[in-house]
């Protein structure tokens, strides 16, 4: 003891090497987790005792920092098969996943076999726990040996039991303490006496241990991480070894001190790994869990793909939240912890149900992915509100922004409380150039003119070329294909098409002979996924190697030409500038077809999006990007290529200061604040507070926040009380369904209407219901199909077609083109011909017929699905908090399941599946595979040879998520049934009775 009376600490580094098991017979030994049970405490001699460990005069020895205190981990891990080795292994070896009784092996219930430590020795002179613990032992160890004899194999998930992943040894330590000083006795008071002072003793150990706990949550020599994740990244990723620039990131001090950071680096110089490792530091060692927000749909599905076979070698859950998908609140977990992979907007959700439930202290770690989309109108909104909540309700949670270069880093430091790292690292050479007529100019930001003369192209044009290609696409195309890999960015859609077309015209012949066969696989998975229809463009052009990419493809579409191009199967691809912010498709030129997006002048961070693409790792040497001008644009192309990054601005006053009555309104809703003086203190962290000089010059905040208050007392949101602002029940279905305010009111009206005559023989009007608003305008009713439509429903749907608003009348005028003279909402109308729309789909499934019977694009109408999916979900949680609307619930809950993924309903449980379409569905359902078990306990070799066309590491991929999504629900089961089972902490007694 020192003189302040604290317990000193040595600390003793006893090996940097794994210890076999055999030798790690020790009274540390930890015993795998069982979710919902109670833990077994090991003690493996008749004479250890406490007190020899925390003995008057000694100090304690405890293991050093920087050795892996996860070494055991490991050596269970290596129990397990690598995933090569795993997936050859025969099917007949696998071990039943979902086995409700996992078979339990002798290191399942006693590591290290302390049976035959403990076996035969007298237990006099133990503690009264320890005569407890050998009664379980007995137990367990007839138990294990009746289920397996003799056999032992590696440890298996418990599906039943949750998860149970070994304990570090600082925490199984303190299980056995505490369960030491815990249990009840019944035997003598001399042995009482006995147990009393080792109760003592190990308070004492548990609090020194507790502080080396918090010193450091270092379990590893890589990056504080096992050596089991290193091993992982090699095996999963290829990834052997980490980038300069990311060794410093990660060793940098704030990261190291859990400090907030931003670091920006150009495209394609790996940023997220840095992230990646981050999260599984905070899952692992800090026990906390992550959010991880991505732009896109498309994107949180690829991460959830890619983090599940971490999260089942390292057992933590992997869940996403994105469309439909996700719980609000989140299941608690006791014995687990959870990655949230989230959308920008159900990651706000998300964020507001953990705080309305008081667990914002479990998320350790945020992590935004496009940072600089904060300056991205009402999307950028949504970051800025989740964040600010972050930062002011809770204190530990760490905040990560990943983005590309911006202007004015500076305002986003502030706002974040955040340090920055930048660096200009790309792993392969990017050079610039442009295309003016015929000849090449490289950007030099040193040159007067930013253009430094570089070549003339060579490439000899007939006449008849030379109209229909006259800025030379064929030319830049065909000095890199088919050898390599190019871009061609283009403005519109239908220019991607015709780009694609044209190219194809004057490809020789030699082209199609490349990888013949693999384009035929590619033909033919395209006609399965279209139901037997290839779209025409594609069925000309992918002979040659190349495709288009665009938001007119279906997902499954998108996807096969993604892997085709991925694979060198395509060697080129016509897109819009959507690919460059999606998934990471390199090549080794990228050709802006045009400074243009749409009729739009790109912005500087759009351009650099775009020639970031080139350049493969690993394959290119360097990367080259050439943007064809036309004269009229060189001003304005000097300009782009060579001037500094766009700054980043709050949206939060975007139109009329739709951000801002949001977030007042769920901060009202969430009871962070009830006083408008409270709502300013809380904006003064906002990126709002930090621009407000540039933002708010016509209007001072504090104005701008009393005149939002005031519009939501207007529209019944909040209201005034005794206690303060509070929100109506109005407000609260508004913010809990994160429904937008401008149509809030409108829904509510549309409901409460649609009770009085809700049409129940048919899914039309639930569907017109929850048809989203924000779609009306991107469609125009044909007058001719919407009334050939309208002539095939029935006499019940067409009267409630015409109590909505839209008779029959009207549609035949129309179609007729007949002046109409009554008054028709046209909202309602449009509203009405996308219900139909949706309608024909959940009835026919055949997203091709439903397309070509409505003259509307593949890529919109599963648009139109996907927005209306999410939708649905945002109405069933509005109506949750409306008891007037009670019907709505049971109803919403199917129809939200059948608009996720509308398909025949047997092959629902495969497509819940991450990055299962519906025609792989359809091939996993005919091989046999009809359940989410089937897939959790398929072998990814024999999945792979069964289903054709099916590669190994997609296999691997698919067997992963349906694991990690059986484990989720399994997971989720026992929490609900440990949480019945729970005696109620206000549980009345005889005190509070008396009370």
């Amino acid at each position: 003891m020192n003189a302040s009376g604290r317990q000193d600490l040595q600390i003793k580094r006893v090996s940097s090497r794994k210890r076999s098991r055999e030798d790690r017979r020790t009274h540390l030994t930890p015993v795998r987790k069982r979710g919902g049970a109670n833990y077994t405490c090991l003690q493996t001699c008749k004479d250890w005792r406490l007190s020899s460990i925390m003995a008057e005069g000694r100090a304690v020895e405890c293991c050093s920092d920087s050795e892996d205190l996860f070494g055991d981990y490991d050596s269970i891990l290596e129990d397990r098969l690598d995933a090569g080795e795993h997936n050859e292994r025969h099917r007949d070896d696998q071990p039943d996943f979902t086995a409700l009784r996992a078979r339990r092996t002798r290191e399942d219930v006693l590591t290290d076999s302390i049976v035959d430590v403990l076996a035969g020795e007298p237990f006099e002179d133990l503690p009264t726990s320890q005569h407890r613990f050998q009664e379980q032992v007995d137990g367990a160890a007839k138990r294990s040996r009746l289920q397996d004899g003799d056999k032992s194999s590696p440890p298996l998930r418990d599906a039943e039991d949750g998860s149970r992943a070994r304990r570090s040894v600082t925490e199984e330590a303190k299980r056995t303490m505490l369960c030491n000083a815990a249990a009840p006795s019944s035997v003598s008071r001399s042995v009482g006496l006995k147990d009393a002072g080792v109760s003592e003793e190990i308070s004492v150990a548990m609090r020194a241990m507790e502080e080396v706990c918090a010193e450091t949550t270092d379990l590893g020599p890589f990056y504080g991480l096992p050596t089991r994740v290193k091993e992982l990244l090699f095996t999963l990723r290829g990834i052997e070894h980490l980038y300069d620039w990311q060794e410093t990131c990660l060793n940098l001090d704030c990261v190291q001190q859990r400090r907030n950071l931003i670091y920006s680096l150009p495209t394609s110089g790996g940023k997220t790994l840095v992230a990646e490792i981050l999260v599984l530091r905070e899952l692992l060692c800090r026990r906390k869990h992550c959010l991880f927000i991505l732009p896109y749909i498309s994107l949180v599905q690829e991460k959830v793909r890619g983090l599940a076979s971490f999260g089942l070698e390292l057992d933590f859950m992997v869940e996403e939240y994105a469309g439909s998908k996700g719980r609000f609140p989140p299941a608690r977990r006791r014995n687990n912890r959870s990655v949230y992979v989230a959308t920008i907007e159900k990651a706000h959700s998300l964020v507001n149900s953990l705080i309305e439930t008081g667990r914002m202290h479990q998320l350790g770690l945020v992590v935004v992915d496009e940072l600089h989309m904060l300056g991205d109108g009402s999307r950028g909104a949504i970051i800025e509100m989740t964040l600010a909540k972050v930062l002011y309700t809770s204190k530990s949670t760490q905040i990560i922004g990943m983005s590309a270069t911006l202007g004015n880093i500076k305002d986003l430091q502030t706002f974040l409380r955040a340090e920055n790292y930048t660096n200009d690292f790309r792993p392969v050479q990017l050079k610039e150039y442009v295309k003016l007529n015929d000849t090449i100019y490289e950007v030099d930001p040193k040159e007067e003119e930013c253009f430094k003369f570089s070549r003339l192209l060579n490439f000899k044009y007939s006449s008849s070329m030379q109209k229909v290609d006259p800025d030379h696409i064929i030319a830049l195309v065909t000095e890199v294909i088919p050898a390599h890999s190019c871009l061609v960015f283009c403005p519109t859609k239908k220019n991607c098409e015709n780009v694609v077309g044209m190219i194809c015209k004057y490809l020789k012949e030699e082209f199609l002979h490349l990888r013949k066969e693999e384009k035929a696989v590619l033909l033919g998975q395209l006609k399965a996924g279209g139901h037997g229809s290839v779209c025409p463009v594609l069925r000309r052009t992918v002979p040659y190697g190349l495709a288009y990419h665009h938001s007119g493809l279906t997902s499954e579409e998108r996807k096969l030409v993604e892997e085709a191009y991925s694979n060198g199967v395509l060697c080129l691809l016509a897109c819009t500038s959507t690919l460059a912010a999606g998934i990471n498709l390199p090549a080794r030129r990228v050709i802006l077809r045009s400074p243009f997006v749409a009729s739009d002048f790109l912005k500087r961070s759009q351009y650099k999006q775009m020639v970031g693409r080139a350049g493969r790792a690993g394959i290119d040497a360097a990367g080259e990007s050439v943007l064809v001008l036309q004269d009229k644009d060189r001003r304005m192309a000097k300009t782009l290529v060579c001037a500094p990054m766009e700054n980043c601005y709050s949206n939060l006053l975007r139109d009329d200061g739709k951000g801002l009555l949001s977030l007042i309104l769920s901060l009202i809703g969430l009871n962070i604040t009830s006083t408008v003086d409270r709502v300013r203190d809380f904006l003064c962290g906002t990126l709002l507070s930090v621009q407000q000089k540039h933002l708010c010059a016509e209007t001072s905040l504090t104005e701008a926040v009393q005149q939002s208050v005031d519009l939501l007392k207007d529209k019944d949101l909040i209201t005034v009380t005794a206690q303060g602002l509070q929100v109506t029940k109005l407000g609260r279905a508004t913010f809990k369904g994160s429904v937008d305010l401008t149509y809030s009111d409108l829904l509510y009206k549309d409901l409460s209407k649609g009770l009085e005559g809700l049409l129940l023989n048919s899914c039309l009007h639930l569907v017109y219901l929850v048809t989203p608003y924000d779609m009306i305008t991107q469609c125009r009713p044909d007058w001719m199909v919407f009334f050939r439509q309208f002539t095939l429903l029935t006499a019940a749907e067409q009267k409630m077609s015409a109590a909505v608003g839209v008779p029959e009348s009207f549609i035949a005028r129309k179609a007729a083109g007949q002046t109409v003279r009554k008054t028709v909402n046209m909202e309602v109308v449009g509203r009405m011909y996308l219900a139909l729309v949706l309608c024909s789909l959940l009835k026919d499934t055949n997203l091709w017929s439903v397309a070509d019977r409505f003259q509307l694009s593949r890529g919109f109408i599963q648009s139109l699905l996907s927005s209306s999916s999410a939708f649905c979900s945002c109405v069933l949680h509005f109506t949750e908090e409306l008891e007037e609307l009670w019907p709505f619930r049971a109803l919403l809950t199917e129809l939200t399941r059948r608009l996720s993924y509308c398909v025949t309903s047997e092959l629902i449980p495969l497509m819940e599946v991450s990055g299962v379409m519906e025609s792989r569905a359809k091939q996993l359902y005919n091989a046999g595979y009809r359940t989410l078990t089937h897939l959790a306990n398929a072998d990814p070799s024999v999945l792979s040879h069964t289903i054709e066309h099916l590669l190994k590491k997609h296999a691997n991929q698919i067997v992963a998520s349906a694991k990690m999504l059986l484990s989720d629900r399994a997971s989720a089961l026992q929490e609900e049934v440990d949480e019945l089972l729970m005696k109620p902490s206000d549980q009345p007694t005889a005190e509070t009775r008396l009370v």
